[in-house]
């Protein structure tokens, strides 16, 4: 074990301290922007993960490719979302119902998290990261307090967990969201199956949509929530490789790809990166939004393992 170098400066505030020690495998650095960075360089697989926004932004399995994609033009800044990885959209997703001026998708994505732990288990590298409200949030349009504990085990496999605690003595709603941008070859090729029989709220036209029988295809921009989906979905891509997503009480899935037209708009998304990219989403949003009593916790987590 060893200390963990200079998690303790750069944009890290004083509460948001850094385990007394690290493992050989992780370290932390000033990554891109003057951002605090954790890397993991384990025997299975390597990662990095963002203090900000606690954002996985690469994961790489032993002997094979990136299975995150990371947008070009992301803007690395205090103030803003990083574009790709996995964002954390908690406690609303989209825009907020009751202050059209709130941050979309929430503002865990852009809270500096708490590193609280790093260890090994066998081949897999374990990082824990927390955050809780403060005077910012609890002025917010979600005012609750609360403690989000987020896991992330880079091993052969990707896993991610958010464990939630209302801490307040009364019940709380929120919804949820790891905005997982895959990299694909090309997203024209690209299906997604297991979302068979669910019924599509399509945000780009609105309207509700019956299920269809066959994969998902990209053939046009592509917002859907997938709402009262459960189990696996998995992801081809054209060159061979598929991924697969098991979820946890996740009870929503969203898929995602801007297209031309949308991309376009998109300061902080190249314009030609549309083809390699695409969002598969484990959420609990709109019906199957979160209700948590006082006191009560709820973990929502999912697993990508890569094949082909």
């Amino acid at each position: 074990m060893r200390k963990p170098g200079n998690c303790n400066t750069g944009v890290m505030s004083p509460t948001h301290s850094a385990p007394a020690t690290l493992p050989a495998s992780v370290h932390c650095e000033e990554g891109t922007g003057g951002l605090t960075v954790v890397r993991v360089a384990g025997r299975a697989g390597s990662a990095e993960v963002y203090l900000h926004g606690a954002q996985v932004t690469g994961f790489t399995p032993a002997g094979g490719d990136p299975l995150l994609f990371l947008s070009e033009a992301s803007r690395f800044e205090a103030a803003a979302a990083i574009r790709g990885g996995v964002p954390i959209c908690f406690p609303w997703f989209g825009a907020n119902a009751t202050d059209p001026a709130a941050p979309s998708h929430g503002f865990a994505r852009l809270s500096e998290w708490e590193f609280v732990d790093a260890h090994e288990t066998g081949d897999d590298v374990v990082l824990v990261l927390r955050l809780t409200d403060t005077a910012a949030t609890r002025a917010s349009a979600w005012p609750h307090r609360f403690e989000a504990v987020y896991t992330v085990t880079v091993g052969a496999r990707l896993t991610l967990a958010l464990r939630v605690t209302n801490l307040e003595t009364d019940a709380v709603t929120f919804e949820e969201a790891l905005h997982t941008y895959l990299r694909v070859s090309e997203v024209r090729g690209t299906t997604v199956s297991g979302l068979q029989g669910t019924p599509i709220l399509n945000q780009v036209t609105g309207l509700t949509e019956p299920a269809e029988s066959t994969p998902v295809r990209f053939t046009a921009e592509t917002d859907r929530l997938y709402l009262g989906s459960r189990g696996s979905a998995t992801v081809t891509d054209p060159d061979g490789r598929m991924i697969t997503i098991e979820a946890d009480r996740s009870d929503s899935t969203v898929v995602w790809n801007p297209w031309t037209d949308k991309a376009s708009t998109l300061a902080d998304f190249g314009d030609d990166e549309w083809p390699g990219m695409v969002c598969v989403e484990t959420a609990n949003v709109r019906r199957d939004q979160v209700h948590l009593d006082a006191g009560q916790s709820h973990t929502m987590s999912v697993v990508f393992d890569v094949s082909g």
